[in-house]
């Protein structure tokens, strides 16, 4: 394996080109210089993931990190900056940057060879022979003899010097990525090792070592690269200082060696610091829990040592749930440190994607359905599916609508094909609000709000309240189941919980409000929704349209993208032409993002890197799919000029598909479900224009761009 840092792959004393993002762009020339990553790829990757999380430590330094196909071959690059930059840490601004490149599909042992290095850059004297350093073979030794030791003998004469591990201390040894390891500076190892200079667990007191409790603790971040595995060392360096009994579990990028059963049972508390979900929450349950960021763990790990020890010791500390989620986290583990607001928002996004499965199945087969026996079946598919069979084929059946009585238009193998593909599409898509109902309990509760969502959603279907009930009893089943697991019963009670206890508590309290208070109230609200949709016409519609097709194309795929596809889909059981030219008007705007993208990259390529030229490539599909989120990796690039050029795409779309009056009885599937779309020339003139005008604009956008550029001075280099 070549080797991860190299001296072309260091700079000393180098002046920043301007704040953070300015330097990220130098790290990007720096790498992309060795050959082994396209340098714009690759700045959209370390870019994205700084504005997702800021990549500043304690300590002066900076990691910013990423996963990329634009990097061939993995990378380390360090920047030792001649004035620190702010890269966004309570402690302060960082002078040594250090750039992680790693390929997409990076083979594990990088990412145990980057742990490893991350675990170094807590360490004092690692930072401190890193400053000291003369030249950049010194730095990249120092650097290699850290996650590769056997490559200390060969090394440079200057780096005993300049005081390395290589010298007053021998180098750390390697750490296993997710393993229950030792740190290298001899901290306390989950293999159940007392940490050195504590005693051995007493004798029936588990989660007691002497007169301090043994503590577990997780550490986990959204890449599970760098900052994973410097909270886990900065933990264990100060359980070895307080002599505390410390076992860790690294949830990385390379897996994850759990806690055993022994572990767990002598625990005391669990600490865990991290920003996503947490696997295997059910261990630890009415177990004493201290949940925080992970930064928290890397910049204050004694001060959380201290809050794990209080909280063994405190029989009123929080503890994990009885009904967490068993072997995988749940929505409701990730959000329990966010706000309010968040965990509310996040609960909604997990009810609307799992209900989009029942509205993509359910939808389809209805689509199919109407396109096999007509759109007549609607009055007979129960009659037909149910009382014909294949030898005994239904001819032209009866029914009556608002016009008068009237025969089927179609008989035999397609009517009855039809009516069954349609009755089962019906029971499908009569699950939308139930499953709507239960995620959102799910989000909030974890598995025991499922149950009374789910009950609460089919109540509100009962009463006609609709989606919007939905929402309530999803919101309402999810607190209250909440607020129930936050008892502490007995043990012989607490098995029964999540199951029994908590389910049956919230659906009674649910489905009572539902039936007794709130029912008549929202099922008025839809009633009257329902009535001023229906009502639409000519100007407002186009309005609604237009508004529509901006939401779509706002964020791609995020919360107000699914919003507004929540509230298409939703409308579709109510089966009026207002609810089929709202999801028309939706869908076709989803649509435009990744075909305008595509179309743009296609007639200027030279505006695109390789890699964005690719992902044009693959738009094109994605975008006749209905896929938005195509168009992400571009907006994630470039996002003040493709975003809003993207929504003005969408607003045409939206607005001219309502102006047509174009109504889709299919809930997904873009350009591959047209035939359950009427009139089938608007909706693909609406696509056509909307694409153009997002094309055309967005495409000006990046030359003007561009020709700024050109006409800037030339970029400043990095200087030795």
């Amino acid at each position: 394996m070549t080797r991860l840092m190299t001296p072309d792959l260091v700079r000393l004393d180098v002046a920043p080109a301007g704040d953070k993002l300015a330097v990220i762009g130098q790290m990007a020339d720096l790498i992309a210089a060795t050959g082994r990553a396209d340098r714009d790829g690759l700045e959209a990757g370390l870019l994205a993931r700084e504005a997702s999380f800021a990549t500043g430590m304690p300590g002066g330094i900076a990691l910013p990190h990423c996963r990329t196909e634009a990097v061939h071959e993995a990378a380390l690059g360090l920047i030792r900056l001649a004035e620190p930059v702010d890269f966004g840490s309570d402690e302060g601004p960082a002078d040594l940057i250090v750039g992680i490149a790693a390929p997409a599909g990076a083979h594990d042992q990088h990412l145990v060879l980057l742990a490893q290095l991350a675990r170094a850059f807590v360490r004092e004297d690692f930072l401190a022979a890193l400053r000291a350093a003369e030249d950049p073979a010194e730095v990249s030794h120092l650097v290699m003899s850290v996650i590769e030791p056997e490559s200390e003998q060969d090394a440079p004469s200057a780096a005993a010097a300049a005081g390395t591990p290589g010298s007053a201390a021998p180098a750390p040894a390697p750490v296993a990525v997710g393993a229950p390891a030792a740190a290298a500076t001899g901290a306390a190892s989950t293999s159940g090792t007392a940490a050195a200079g504590s005693a051995a667990p007493a004798a029936g007191a588990p989660g007691e070592q002497g007169d301090l409790p043994v503590l577990l603790a997780i550490t986990s971040c959204p890449t599970g690269i760098a900052h994973t595995y410097m909270a886990a060392e900065s933990l264990e360096g100060a359980a070895k200082a307080k002599g505390l009994t410390l076992h860790v579990e690294t949830q990385g990028s390379g897996g994850i060696t759990p806690f055993t059963p022994e572990q767990i049972a002598e625990a005391g508390a669990i600490i865990i610091a991290a920003d996503v979900a947490i696997s295997g929450r059910d261990r630890f349950a009415d177990m004493p829990i201290v949940e925080v960021p992970v930064k928290r763990a890397i910049s204050h790990g004694r001060q959380l040592l201290d809050e794990g020890v209080a909280a063994a010791r405190d029989p009123r500390a929080a503890r994990v749930p009885a009904g967490a989620s068993a072997g995988s986290a749940s929505p409701a583990d990730a959000q329990a440190t966010a706000s309010w607001p968040k965990r509310i928002q996040g609960a909604i996004m997990t009810g609307v994607s799992y209900m989009i499965p029942f509205v993509a199945a359910g939808g389809l087969l209805l689509a199919i359905g109407f396109l096999v026996a007509g759109y007549d079946v609607a009055f007979v598919a129960q009659d037909a599916a149910t009382n014909y069979s294949l030898t005994n084929l239904p001819g032209h059946l009866p029914y009556t609508d608002t016009t008068g009585d009237h025969l089927t238009e179609r008989a035999g193998i397609a009517l009855y094909l039809g009516a069954v593909a349609f009755t089962i599409g019906g029971l499908g898509m009569g699950f939308l609000v139930a499953a709507l109902s239960g995620f959102i309990a799910f989000g909030l509760a974890g598995r025991p709000g499922i149950a009374p969502g789910f009950i609460g959603g089919a109540i509100s279907v009962l009463v006609g309240a609709g989606f919007l009930g939905g929402l309530v009893t999803g919101l309402l089943a999810g607190l209250i189941a909440l607020w129930l697991t936050s008892f502490r019963p007995p043990r012989w009670l607490a098995g029964l919980m999540p199951v029994v206890i908590i389910p049956l508590v919230t659906s009674m309290v649910v489905g009572g409000l539902m039936l007794l208070v709130l029912g008549r109230p929202l099922a008025w609200i839809m009633t009257t929704l329902q009535d001023a949709l229906t009502g639409m016409s000519g100007t407002s519609a186009v309005v609604l349209g237009l508004i529509l097709g901006l939401m779509m194309c706002f964020d791609l795929g995020g919360p107000v993208n699914k919003a507004a596809y929540l509230f298409a889909t939703a409308g579709l059981s109510q089966g009026t032409e207002a609810s089929f030219q709202i999801m028309a008007a939706v869908m076709a705007s989803g649509m435009v993002p990744p075909v305008a993208m595509a179309l743009s990259t296609a007639v200027r390529r030279r505006l695109y890197t390789e890699a964005e030229r690719e992902n044009g490539t693959t738009a094109w599909l994605l975008g006749a799919s209905f896929i938005s989120e195509g168009a992400i990796p571009f907006a994630a690039a470039d996002p003040l000029r493709v975003i809003p050029s993207m929504m003005a795409g969408g607003a045409v779309t939206g607005a001219l598909s309502m102006l047509f009056g174009v109504g889709s009885r299919a809930p997904h599937g873009g350009v591959f479900v047209i035939l359950a779309i009427d009139p089938w020339w608007g909706y693909l003139i609406s696509i056509i224009a909307g694409t153009l005008v997002a094309a055309l604009l967005v495409t000006l956008l990046k030359e003007r761009h561009a020709r700024s550029l050109e006409a800037a001075a030339p970029r400043e280099t990095l200087a030795v």
